[in-house]
């Protein structure tokens, strides 16, 4: 099937989406590019099916945005069960075994969660996404093969536990990417003797994206209006990357980067700090990405008109 022409009204840029349970990344990005016509969009950051929130889309141009979006630190909410295991450290999982959780103590708890923050080794869930021999651990694990996985280092820059109820943790957490919830749950539940899984999970923002700002998939698959309603939520292409200092070319420069031609960049002076990287825009309209090498600019990323 040849690939489908670039329409005049395809939106470019990021779509924050609040995803619910029981649907995964790969089916949200499905059902958002029906709704709007086929666009060209993926997801930024997998979220599990039985997880929910924030789930950044990039559409159209804004595609090329995921490479400086991955990297972001996360936030999370969730719920840890005590007591039960399971093999894939989550509620959808088979039961491995089971136990009694003595008395919770509040000052053990958040002596537990000061010892955990910081940099730590974190031995990844076995149902990942991570591929050994080209396959996914989840398809190993689906065939019973067990593969022994080297913890990788992982940081927490913030972890709140708090007890609820006799069996259940409160968590709250920042951490880096390739962080897996699931997998502190089943730490936790070991340093506790009992054993434990993550029972529920929602993301509340990527970077600087927070899921005040999505928009429920409900909303968008609503008939009709759910393709305006997406419409007026993309955020453009400029603003996603607000975390990067912005410079300003005029028209022409801004043409001749698109063309891939590097000496607009002269202008934009000397780059003071190695590996920097600045939005280039033409008004309020993102044209490329530079990054600083041997205190010169050059061209990483380069955006076309949206739309076009």
């Amino acid at each position: 099937m040849s690939p489908r022409a670039k329409r005049a009204d395809d939106p470019s840029g990021l779509l924050l989406v609040d995803k619910p349970a029981g649907v995964t990344s790969a089916g949200v990005v499905a059902r958002v590019r029906r709704v709007l016509g086929g666009v060209k969009a993926g997801h930024v950051g997998t979220l599990d099916p039985f997880a929910t929130g924030l789930l950044p889309l990039c559409l159209g141009e804004g595609t090329k945005l995921a490479t400086y979006l991955t990297e972001a630190d996360k936030t999370y909410e969730g719920v840890i069960r005590l007591g039960i295991a399971t093999d894939t450290d989550d509620a959808t999982g088979q039961v491995l075994q089971t136990a009694q959780v003595g008395p919770l103590d509040a000052t053990a708890v958040s002596a537990l969660s000061a010892d955990l923050t910081g940099v730590i080794g974190q031995v990844p869930p076995a149902y990942s996404a991570i591929k050994r021999g080209g396959r996914p651990m989840y398809e190993l694990a689906r065939r019973g093969e067990t593969v022994e996985l080297d913890a990788r280092p992982v940081t927490i820059h913030r972890l709140e536990l708090g007890i609820v109820g006799a069996e259940r943790l409160r968590v709250s957490i920042d951490c880096s990417k390739g962080f897996y919830v699931r997998a502190l749950a089943r730490d936790i539940g070991q340093r506790l003797g009992c054993g434990a899984m993550l029972e529920s999970l929602r993301r509340t923002r990527v970077g600087t994206l927070r899921i005040e700002d999505a928009v429920a998939l409900a909303e968008i698959m609503e008939e009709p209006g759910g393709a305006d309603r997406a419409r007026q939520a993309v955020i453009p292409m400029l603003d996603a990357l607000r975390h990067l200092r912005k410079v300003s070319v005029g028209a022409d420069d801004a043409a001749d980067l698109r063309l891939g031609r590097q000496r607009a960049l002269v202008r934009l002076g000397t780059a003071d700090l190695a590996g920097e990287r600045v939005c280039v825009a033409v008004g309020e309209e993102l044209v490329a990405v530079a990054v600083a090498k041997d205190r010169s600019w050059q061209l990483e990323r380069v955006f076309g008109v949206a739309g076009a």
